[in-house]
């Protein structure tokens, strides 16, 4: 399976607590579109957090997390990695 990072924006002063339930709330979902997310990060500062995930498309990530209720506005396929 390929993998992804999707980017969110507009995320501000987002907590630890309030990331781990995003992540959480994907991952009680994410096997219906058999996606895998395996690690989010998140900046309070800036409102930007990054998500990464083993997926079979771009639009399967994008509808996971739309149903999770937090839609990606960037969703990048990782083609190479180390």
């Amino acid at each position: 399976m390929a993998q992804f990072m999707d980017v969110h924006h507009g995320m501000k002063g987002i907590t630890p607590d309030q990331l781990r339930a995003a992540h959480n709330a994907d991952l009680a979902i994410e096997g219906e579109e058999r996606v895998h997310f395996q690690r989010a990060w998140a900046d309070p500062e800036s409102g930007v957090v990054y998500c990464l995930s083993e997926a079979p498309s771009a639009e399967a990530v994008q509808r996971i997390h739309e149903r999770a209720g937090h839609k990606a506005d960037e969703v990048h396929p990782v083609p190479l990695s180390i």
